[in-house]
């Protein structure tokens, strides 16, 4: 089943701690280390194509930007998001002890998706309130919130929303985008650059105009 809503095959997954009202996982929970020996610090990450389309369309739209903005100007929402970036770290460990791999050095204090001060993955942080619950991830919870024309809790997006003819994935597509997607949802929108990046590639397209020009 994960495989097949990720479009890939599945890796080193150890539990679901989300799933659909009908039952199919929403967010899977990875090994801190890899069975290859890689440290792995993004704990949770989403698999339904529904959530993950409709997670990338408020990327699309500079969702991030604000929210990098609000933490930069708001400390109580910038100490909260702290606060889960702590949460994040101890169901990682948690997770860990209770697989078998312990601890994992390379990545302490490394949690996922830009915290504990930015937000660089909605992705991530919507993986993380779902699997936490509400009320450990405020900007995780807000994505929720802000992605209720798509998705909600109540309510099975399940029917249509990946393939399910033929043999599961066998080989990485990952940057391939979900099959099957629900009308109402589309396929994911490419996400933003963030200032950073626009700024930078404005800058190498001013230098290779001029260094052309000479």
């Amino acid at each position: 089943m994960l495989s097949r809503q990720l479009g890939r095959p599945v890796r080193d997954v150890v539990e679901i701690p989300a799933r659909c009202v009908c039952g199919n996982p929403l967010v899977a929970a990875t090994s801190p280390r890899l069975s290859n020996g890689t440290p792995f610090p993004t704990t949770f990450y989403l698999t339904h194509p529904v959530i993950t389309s409709a997670v990338s369309r408020l990327e699309a739209a500079g969702l991030m930007n604000d929210m990098n903005d609000r933490l930069a100007a708001d400390e109580p929402l910038a100490a909260s998001y702290r606060a889960a970036h702590e949460a994040y770290l101890a169901a990682r460990a948690d997770i860990g002890a209770r697989s078998g791999i312990g601890d994992v050095p390379e990545i302490d204090g490394v949690s996922a998706g830009g915290m504990p001060t930015r937000v660089k993955c909605l992705h991530v942080l919507v993986g993380h309130s779902l699997a936490a619950g509400p009320g450990v991830n405020p900007l995780g919870d807000e994505a929720i919130a802000a992605i209720s024309e798509w998705w909600t809790a109540d309510r099975c997006y399940c029917e249509g929303a990946w393939d399910t003819a033929g043999e599961a994935p066998s080989r990485d597509l990952s940057r391939h985008g979900p099959q099957g997607l629900p009308d109402i949802v589309g396929r994911p929108a490419p996400v933003r650059k963030s200032r950073t990046d626009e700024a930078a590639a404005a800058g190498s397209t001013t230098d290779a105009t001029t260094e052309a020009g000479a």
